[in-house]
């Protein structure tokens, strides 16, 4: 069984709300956003050189489930699909969990992101210390949905 690393807990603000009062569907990317941050430091530590070791968004997708609500407790988890030279993948789960147990699926995502050098402006190999944090967040881990 897998430890909490891979699961954030997104807050659901009153900004990300929308006119048919559900999480606006452009709101998911930052979730994706901030639970990559949380798990990057949750993986890798707090203390990381974003400039020399970062990561390019090339590609995200999104299928949506179920709507997001104001008062909805939700938890990402993420797995790493795929691990490449210069690229990898990451897939979120968005659930929405009450006390405890899965209510629903809300949406699923995918981002291809790339290893990046900002300060050189180009992509670089994956940093060897990233691939066995990475590989501990396998997919092989992420429950098959019907």
């Amino acid at each position: 069984m897998m430890d909490l690393k891979n699961r954030y807990k997104p807050e659901i603000r009153f900004a990300d709300i929308d006119a048919m009062g559900h999480v606006n569907n452009a709101v998911y990317l930052s979730y994706f956003e901030q639970a990559r941050i949380h798990i990057f430091n949750s993986l890798l530590g707090e203390k990381w050189d974003w400039n020399e070791n970062g990561i390019l968004v090339a590609r995200n997708e999104l299928d949506y489930y179920s709507p997001l609500l104001l008062h909805d407790h939700a938890q990402i988890s993420v797995f790493c699909e795929r691990i490449g030279n210069k690229s990898f993948s990451l897939v979120y789960d968005i659930e929405v969990i009450q006390d405890g147990v899965l209510q629903r699926l809300a949406t699923t995502g995918r981002s291809v992101l790339v290893a990046f050098n900002h300060r050189l402006g180009k992509s670089i190999a994956i940093p060897e210390a990233w691939k066995a944090p990475l590989e501990s967040i396998s997919a092989i881990h992420r429950p098959q949905r019907s």
